[in-house]
């Protein structure tokens, strides 16, 4: 059985740093585009950023140059640097997996988290 399971959210001022972690198991990572989306309260569920198959990082315009996506194949875990933070960021984050390619929306992620709450006060 497939799983993802999220950690490493919490409050933080502007301008702090989170370090967000995602462990998966139950299918072969290695074959997967790897993703990171938020959703805050009244907004659409949006893909910050997304990692191939291959290694290949992709970011949305909002969050380039503050977020870092990695993986570590041997310990199975995704991870979401998150640094200069903005109160705009606050959301609830979701891990995501779909084989092969990465799509830009939520709806084609085989399997997903349940997510874990980032807050950015002023």
């Amino acid at each position: 059985q497939a799983q993802l399971v999220e950690s490493g959210g919490g409050s933080v001022q502007a301008g702090g740093s989170l370090r967000l972690s995602c462990v998966a198991s139950g299918y072969t990572k290695s074959r997967f585009c790897m993703a990171w989306f938020r959703q805050n309260s009244g907004k659409e569920r949006e893909r910050v950023a997304a990692i191939s198959p291959s290694g290949i990082p992709n970011y949305a315009d909002s969050v380039k140059g503050r977020f870092t996506i990695s993986k570590d194949n041997v310990r199975n875990t995704l991870y979401l640097q998150m640094n200069s933070l903005k109160p705009d960021d606050t959301a609830m984050y979701y891990c995501a997996a779909r084989r092969a390619y990465c799509e830009m929306q939520w709806i084609y992620y085989t399997y997903t988290g349940q997510g874990t709450q980032v807050t950015v006060s002023e």
